[in-house]
């Protein structure tokens, strides 16, 4: 039988495997207008989603200390899906790469 691991393990590993990387949050038609937000739960962590005036969407982390700003969490849509990173280190969400299109001549097995 095997016992539970504990708590500190267990914030660890949540540190280091999951947080660390881009996730998914909601669409991006749950915000559609100026002014809407969004508020989920991140691995424990409250992170409010919003759009702002200019149509952007940006995501900030809700501390608990007493008189704490929100904290800006890196925020990206794409393909119409909002995702965040919780995560201080770089890590860029990539973009997409132009297809690399070319023209190949070749002959069907049928022929």
């Amino acid at each position: 039988m095997t016992t539970p691991p504990d708590d500190r393990s267990f914030r660890r590993e949540m540190a280091t495997a999951y947080r660390s990387g881009w996730h998914f949050i909601d669409l991006a038609t749950a915000i559609p207008h100026s002014g809407d937000s969004l508020m989920v739960t991140v691995f424990g962590e409250p992170v409010v989603v919003t759009r702002d005036d200019d149509d952007d969407v940006r995501a900030y982390r809700c501390l608990r200390r007493p008189r704490g700003a929100p904290q800006p969490v890196r925020c990206a849509i794409r393909y119409g899906m909002i995702f965040v990173n919780l995560d201080q280190r770089d890590h860029r969400l990539d973009e997409p790469a132009a297809p690399d299109v070319r023209t190949i001549a070749a002959t069907p097995r049928s022929a």
